[in-house]
């Protein structure tokens, strides 16, 4: 029997910075709040950023207006803390595009409310940062995390197809890498999203004939990917779509035969099915068997 593995996950950066150097050192998180997370979560001098009051900030410093927008990407220094002030999550030059899912909701959020130089307590829950999964080995399930966050710069998105091509190569690799972060916690739909962003940076017109073996490669790489993210959502006619794309590319390649051979199977077996059904309901149609 041929089996093959889903989509594993990957960092998105080659290395996690574990150092305890604060990047805050005139915001040091215990000199604004030694309380519980419990106990901000209710204070009155933390502004709601939802109306669930599940996410919050306090400003430490003031920034200049306007907001970012949604769709625009920015610049963040950032590092987020557990509940015993252990760092696990830091970056001084954090850049994004908001609403593309490559960092967590809570990110997402908290900046749109910011403004450009603005340094912010951002208290968030789980359900806007690693949900009841966590992420191993550092982040426990259902942790809440408080944020320090400071936004540098805010920029319209650049079109990727402007872009250098190694630059468009990197980036479409980023969102294969992220899709399969999502794909193994289940949440397919983000992970499908994540998969077709890296399909629309690696479609390109002008394809350098040296860079080609390896487009094709990271092309293939995330349409066998979302062809399992949309088995798994069972949105099997864009499955079989997608691997048909991907056999064009690869008439040999495994994984897209394989799950358009899933396809098909599921269909005729759905076909069967009704049939069966049709002849049971003509031979009695008041039946109560259900």
């Amino acid at each position: 029997m041929v089996r093959f593995q889903e989509p594993s996950e990957e960092e998105s950066v080659s290395e996690r910075d574990s150092t305890t150097e604060t990047l805050f050192p005139l915001h040091v998180v215990d000199e604004w709040t030694t309380s519980g997370f419990e106990e901000l979560f209710m204070s009155e001098e933390w502004h709601d950023i939802t109306e669930d009051r599940l996410l919050r900030k306090k400003i430490l410093e003031p920034g200049c207006p306007p907001c970012p927008n949604w769709g625009e990407e920015v610049t963040v220094s950032m590092q987020a803390v557990l509940e015993d002030r252990t760092v696990v999550e830091k970056d001084n030059k954090l850049v994004f595009v908001i609403g593309e899912g490559d960092v967590s909701q809570a990110l997402e959020e908290g900046v749109l409310s910011m403004q450009k130089g603005e340094i912010t307590l951002l208290l968030a829950d789980s359900q806007y940062t690693y949900g009841h999964l966590g992420r191993q080995p550092d982040i426990p399930a259902w942790a809440p995390l408080l944020y320090q966050l400071q936004l540098s710069d805010v920029r319209q998105k650049a079109d990727p197809q402007t872009l250098p091509i190694a630059e468009r190569i990197r980036i479409g690799n980023h969102k294969r890498e992220r899709g399969n972060f999502y794909f193994q916690r289940e949440e397919y739909n983000r992970a499908a999203r994540a998969y077709c962003m890296g399909l629309e940076v690696l479609t390109t017109s002008v394809i350098f004939q040296t860079r080609q073996d390896e487009i094709k490669d990271y092309r293939l790489k995330c349409l066998n990917n979302l062809a399992m993210a949309q088995l798994k959502l069972e949105q099997n006619e864009e499955a079989l779509k997608t691997c048909d794309e991907a056999l064009q590319l690869d008439p040999h390649n495994v994984k897209a035969l394989f799950r358009s051979g899933k396809v098909v199977l599921h269909a005729q077996v759905k076909a069967v099915a009704m049939e069966l059904l049709k002849r049971a309901l003509k031979l009695e149609p008041s039946t109560k068997v259900r």
